[in-house]
């Protein structure tokens, strides 16, 4: 398949310059620690967990993180909250009692709940404040119906380590993990049964957008898809081979994957196809999730956490004088079609051409509007340069 890449790079214009901006921000996090996970009540509050006991809150969209951090000896994998104060936190310590946390308050206070097993837990997922599920190594699934203060063990069926636990109501579940492991449950988690995956890929994560629509993610990019509730899992294309950590959808066509080496792949389409987003850092990225549509967060080794405010969609802003005009184009590598997004409120003319690498003329148009749509199915996949007139004069290479 061809790939299409349009980019307005580091260059110099007359009494104007372009540059090309990740789509995803690195933010301060105060920590140098791994993260894990990380979980968004509404727009402004949000947790990540990690290495060393840490937990960071958030009241403000990321711009500060509060350290909550409780033992530095446990390791906490995955955080989630059911309401704005209520959340869990599960992980690793050396004794059967230190590996679920949880908090009434926001955060401000994380109480051990004793666990009875001592196995690492990789996931958490609750159905409401009283009713959750975390599962772990060994086949290890527990479950709690008053909200942590008693976890009993279930029957998984598998002894293969199960990093990632997803219930989509209060009786249909599954789990997914080590040896393409792929388990659910329809009676609460009193019994389990195995869904034949075929594969023997490390799954570590499983999202279900509806009853019926449900995706999972492993090693080597691999990417499984279903429409009817585990049945039939059907292979998509990722266009990577490195490990895929996290994957979360904000409607039923728009999707992220993130994971090993800064990889960050995006649908719109269902799956159809996956499109890379620049992340801006190679370390591992190890949890995804978005506030609204084009509000997300993702966490990653060395304390990284980086947010998006369109939808991980790279910018390319013009500066020309005190005027600034902002440039969106997407998706960016495209297979064919691409979308350019423009500041245009007076509906000024503005033509529009693209080159390729030896300056040759390819494509032309003209808009008054603030979006056009290219169509590049007659160009051969390669790398294209865009240049921009507008009521500014020719934005042209400077001598």
């Amino acid at each position: 398949m061809k790939k299409i890449f349009v980019i307005i790079s580091f260059v110099t214009f007359c009494n104007m310059f372009v540059f090309a901006q990740s789509g995803w921000t690195a933010l301060i996090s105060g920590t140098t620690n791994t993260l894990y996970s990380v979980y968004f009540t509404d727009a402004n509050t949000g947790y990540t967990v990690g290495a060393s006991g840490t937990i960071l809150k958030t009241t403000n969209g990321g711009v500060n993180w509060i350290n909550q951090s409780i033992n530095t000896n446990v390791f906490m994998y995955s955080v989630y909250f059911t309401d704005a104060n209520t959340g869990h936190a599960v992980g690793t310590y050396m004794t059967k009692n230190t590996n679920i946390f949880a908090t009434t308050d926001g955060g401000t206070n994380w109480v051990n709940q004793p666990s009875g097993s001592g196995q690492l837990f990789s996931s958490v997922n609750f159905i409401d404040n009283n009713i959750g599920y975390t599962s772990g190594t060994g086949g290890t699934i527990l479950k709690t119906s008053n909200g942590g203060s008693n976890w009993v063990t279930q029957t998984s069926g598998t002894t293969y380590s199960l990093m990632s636990v997803y219930f989509t109501d209060s009786n249909t579940g599954y789990a997914v993990g080590d040896n393409g492991t792929i388990i659910k449950t329809t009676n609460g988690g009193l019994t389990w049964f195995n869904l034949n995956s075929g594969l023997t890929n490390t799954f570590y994560s499983v999202y279900f957008i509806d009853a019926n629509t449900g995706y999972i993610v492993g090693s080597m990019g691999r990417i499984l898809k279903t429409t009817n509730s585990g049945i039939d899992w059907i292979t998509q294309t990722s266009g990577t081979v490195n490990d895929l950590r996290s994957v979360c959808f904000i409607n039923v066509n728009t999707g992220y994957i993130v994971g090993k080496y800064g990889t960050i792949l995006k649908t719109t389409n269902a799956g159809i196809s996956w499109i890379s987003q620049i992340s801006g850092t190679t370390n591992n990225l190890y949890s995804v999730c978005f506030t609204d549509a084009n509000t997300g967060y993702v966490v990653a080794s060395s304390g990284i956490i980086l947010k998006t405010l369109s939808g991980g969609e790279q910018s390319i802003k013009m500066t020309n004088n005190a005027t600034d005009n902002n440039f969106i184009i997407y998706p960016n590598p495209s297979d064919e079609k691409f979308m350019l997004e423009f500041v245009n409120p007076n509906k000024k003319l503005v033509t529009i051409s693209i080159f390729d690498l030896t300056s040759k003329l390819v494509l032309e148009a003209a808009s008054t509007e603030e979006k056009y749509e290219f169509n590049g199915k007659e160009l051969i996949g390669g790398v294209y340069i865009i240049r921009i007139k507008t009521d500014k004069g020719i934005i042209s290479v400077c001598p």
